[in-house]
């Protein structure tokens, strides 16, 4: 902890005080810098206590949408410091001190799933991210979890890129399901009991989270990149969705029982692996 502590004042707040202006400035001048963000996000790994490793790697240079577990909040900070992703969240998260303006500057979409016309603005604009051969990440389950099993993912959210692919000008658009999950801590397997409070389920508010968060021992987290599935205004949203899902699944299932998991290389532009029959 006194490493942790000494690392935030003397790197990670001076790396904030520079570098926070800089991106404010370069979002507000219509650009963006994935150095940056990502730099972040690995200082922030250091900070909280977490070493990542990845299985496979994120497809580069065409629109992707990425489907993923949620366990907690460190899931951003670990994904963001190996992959140049647009987060999509609720508006929850917007309207938190200091974490939603942290999560404007890496231009992350906001999105209320109870209001139609404010899902259907974020996929048009999701839609635009991936036209530019961008790649958008959804924690498909629609919330968190202990990080034992999936929750099904929900398909309505493929079905809200899906729909407004055309839209947006985005084309054969590729979906890689990723797995990500907590395997150690300090050094050993975890628990089920000491899974609660990796994932923060049984904090109550913001401080209780950030304080479990920095109060506990170091954790390692593994990030399993799939293989990525094409996906096309025409795709059955139900089965694509479902093909992710059980992918992640068989994968975390691995992950937690310490089991090898073969790395998916990433393909090359319109290069991607046909799903299974459903």
């Amino acid at each position: 902890m006194i490493f942790r502590t000494l690392f935030f004042i003397f790197v990670f707040v001076p790396f904030m005080l520079i570098g926070i202006p800089v991106q404010f400035i370069i979002t507000r001048l219509g650009m963006f810098s994935p150095f940056l963000t990502m730099l972040f996000h690995r200082l922030g790994c250091v900070f909280c206590g977490l070493r990542v490793k990845t299985i496979g790697e994120p497809l580069h240079n065409r629109p992707t949408l990425l489907l993923s577990n949620h366990i907690s909040w460190t899931d951003i900070v670990a994904i963001g410091s190996v992959a140049d992703v647009t987060f999509v969240a609720k508006t929850g998260v917007r309207d938190t001190f200091f974490v939603g303006f942290m999560a404007s500057l890496q231009r992350t979409l906001f999105v209320d799933y109870n209001r139609r016309s404010d899902a259907k603005r974020t996929s048009t604009e999701m839609a635009q991210r991936l036209a530019k051969n961008g790649a958008v990440l959804l924690f498909a389950e629609g919330h968190r979890d202990l990080g034992d099993h999936v929750q099904p993912f929900r398909s309505a959210l493929v079905g809200a890129a899906q729909a407004a692919m055309i839209e947006g000008g985005a084309k054969d658009v590729a979906l890689q399901p990723v797995t990500i999950a907590y395997t150690h801590l300090q050094g050993l397997p975890i628990s089920r009991n000491e899974r609660s409070g990796v994932s923060g389920m049984n904090a109550r508010g913001l401080k209780a989270v950030i304080a479990g968060i920095l109060g506990s021992g170091v954790k390692d987290v593994t990030i399993a990149f799939g293989a990525p599935i094409p996906m096309s205004a025409d795709t059955d949203r139900k089965a694509i969705t479902k093909l992710a899902e059980d992918q992640v699944r068989r994968t975390l299932v691995a992950l937690n029982r310490h089991e090898d998991v073969a790395p998916v290389m990433a393909a090359q532009p319109g290069a991607v692996s046909q799903p299974a029959a459903v």
